[in-house]
C-alpha cells in the first residue's frame, strides 16, 4: 500500500494521540508526558494517518506491559534539520523483555513500518524501545522556535508544585528553554527559604489545590505579583473561575505550551511597563547598563576585526572567508534597501510597509534578547534566531543586519563561538540603524 503524504502539525498529531488514550491512561493509572526536542520542527510532511496508527499502537502496548506508571514518549532528532530527516519516537526504562517487544514489532508494527519506511529497535541495557521515521520539512525557516518578544518576559523565577515526577522534570525543561530558574517540588522550594514572594510564576496541579494553598497565594499576590497557574489534565479540565488563578495549563503540556502560556502572562505587563517608560520609571536605569554592555561588545567587535584582519593569510582560503573578515563590504551595505524590499515584497505579493511593521514588531528589542541567549550559548535558539533574521532581513532589504546574521549563522560552521559575544553589540547598533530607517521610511509613506 502507498503511503500517502501530507504537510501535518506534529503537536496536533500527539494531543489526539493522548485524547485517543484517556481511557487506558486512567485504567492503568499511568502518567503520559511528552519531550519534544527543540530541533523538531512543528509542521512536518508524512503519512500522518501511519504514524498516528504506530504510535497509538505503541503506547498502548507498553501501557500495557510496563510496570511503570510513568511513561515519557521523547521525540529525537538531528540538530540540524535539513530537508528530510529521520526523528526517532522513544520510550526509555519500559521494563518489557527483549522477546515481548521483538513480538509486537513484527505482529503489529512491521506493515506499518514498511509503509513509511521506519523501523523499530530495542535496546538490551535500558529497555529502550524506538521508533524511526523519516519526514520531510516545508520549510527551512519553519522551524520549532520560540522566541520570548520582550525583555520584560525574560528572568522569571519558577515554582513547580505536581504529583507525578516525570511531569515536574518536563516542566521543569520546557521553563528552563526560556532562560527561566525553576524549583520543582516540595524540596526545592524549603531549600529556597519556603517563601513564595522569591517566585514570579507559581505551577500547582490542580489535584493539589487546598484552602491553605488558596489563602496563601491571595495573601502574596497583596504585594507582589505572583502568577498562579492551575495544571489539569485535558479530559478533566475546568475553570474553577477563581479572582487569583492567572490562567490554566493543560496537559498534554508541550513547548508551544508553555510560550503561549508566557506570553498570556506578561503581554498586558509589557504594555504597561512602555507606556510608564515616559515617566522614567526604574526600568530606563537598567536599559542603561544593557546598552554600556552593548557598547562594550561593539568595541570589542571592532578590536577583533582590526587584528583579523592585520593577521589573516592571504593565501589561506578558509581564514579569508572567514565571518569576521569583510568589514570594509559591510559598508557598501544599506541598512534598508528599500527598493530591493519593495521588489522582493512585489515578488511575493505582499504589501511593503505591512512588511516592515511586522519586521518592527517582532525584532524591536531583539537585541536584548539576543544577548540573554549569547551569554548563555545557547545553541540552538542562537542559530534559529540568526536564520530568522537573515530571512525576514533579506524580505525588507535590510542588507546590513542580513549580512551580520549569516556573519553569526558562519561562526558555527568555521567552530568560532568565542566570538559571539561581541556580536552582540554589533547586533545592536545595526538594529537600531535599521529600526530608525524603517521609521522615518514608515513616515514618509504611510
Amino acid at each position: 500500500m502507498k503511503k500517502i503524504e501530507k504537510f501535518f502539525d506534529i503537536n496536533m498529531v500527539l494531543m489526539t494521540i493522548f485524547s485517543a488514550l484517556e481511557s487506558i491512561r486512567e485504567e492503568e493509572d499511568i502518567e503520559l508526558v511528552y519531550d519534544i526536542d527543540a530541533t523538531i520542527p512543528k509542521e512536518l510532511k508524512g503519512d500522518v494517518e501511519s504514524v498516528t496508527h504506530i504510535l497509538t499502537q505503541l503506547l498502548q502496548f507498553v501501557f500495557l506491559n510496563t510496570q511503570n506508571r510513568e511513561v515519557i514518549l521523547a521525540l529525537r532528532a538531528p540538530e540540524d534539520f535539513l530537508y528530510e530527516e529521520f526523528i526517532t519516537f522513544e520510550i526509555d526504562e519500559t521494563d518489557i523483555s527483549r522477546e515481548k517487544a521483538m513480538s509486537f514489532f513484527e505482529a503489529r508494527l512491521k506493515p506499518l513500518l514498511e509503509k513509511v519506511e521506519g523501523k523499530a529497535s530495542y535496546e538490551d541495557e535500558s529497555g529502550k524501545i524506538s521508533i524511526s521515521i523519516p519526514f520531510k520539512l516545508k520549510d527551512l525557516g519553519n522551524r520549532r522556535y520560540y522566541r520570548l518578544p520582550d525583555i520584560g518576559m525574560l528572568g522569571k523565577k519558577v515554582l513547580l508544585i505536581c504529583k507525578s515526577r516525570i511531569v515536574s522534570e518536563s516542566l521543569r525543561k520546557m521553563f528552563r528553554y526560556f532562560l527561566y530558574e525553576v524549583d520543582a517540588g516540595a524540596e526545592e522550594y524549603k531549600n529556597r527559604g519556603g517563601n513564595l514572594a522569591h517566585y514570579d510564576i507559581f505551577v500547582l496541579e490542580d489535584s493539589l489545590l487546598t484552602e491553605g494553598i488558596e489563602e496563601l497565594v491571595q495573601k502574596v499576590q497583596e504585594k507582589n505579583d505572583l502568577k498562579f497557574i492551575i495544571l489539569e489534565d485535558a479530559a478533566k479540565a475546568k475553570d474553577l473561575h477563581k479572582s487569583y488563578v492567572s490562567a490554566y495549563l493543560v496537559k498534554p503540556v508541550m513547548q508551544e505550551s508553555i510560550f503561549e502560556l508566557i506570553i498570556s502572562l506578561y503581554e498586558k505587563d509589557v504594555k504597561e511597563r512602555k507606556i510608564k517608560k515616559a515617566a522614567e520609571k526604574p526600568i530606563i536605569n537598567m536599559e542603561k547598563y544593557l546598552d554600556d554592555a552593548f557598547r562594550k561588545s561593539e568595541e570589542a567587535y571592532l578590536q577583533m576585526e582590526n587584528i583579523n584582519s592585520k593577521l589573516m593569510p592571504q593565501n589561506n582560503a578558509m581564514i579569508e572567508n572567514m565571518p569576521f573578515s569583510d568589514e570594509e563590504d559591510d559598508h557598501n551595505l544599506l541598512p534598508l534597501n528599500t527598493k530591493a524590499g519593495l521588489e522582493k515584497a512585489k515578488q511575493n505579493g505582499r504589501d511593503y510597509i505591512k512588511e516592515l511593521e511586522d519586521f518592527v514588531e517582532t525584532f524591536n528589542r531583539s537585541d536584548y534578547y539576543f544577548r540573554e541567549i549569547a551569554n548563555s550559548r545557547a545553541t540552538w535558539q542562537i542559530k534559529e534566531f540568526a536564520i530568522d533574521l537573515e530571512k525576514k532581513s533579506k524580505q525588507i532589504g535590510a542588507e546590513r543586519l542580513a549580512n551580520l546574521a549569516e556573519k553569526i549563522s558562519l561562526l558555527f560552521v568555521y567552530n568560532n563561538l568565542d566570538m559571539l559575544p561581541v556580536f552582540t553589540g554589533k547586533y545592536h547598533l545595526e538594529l537600531k540603524k535599521a529600526l530608525m530607517e524603517i521609521s522615518s521610511y514608515l513616515k514618509k509613506h504611510k
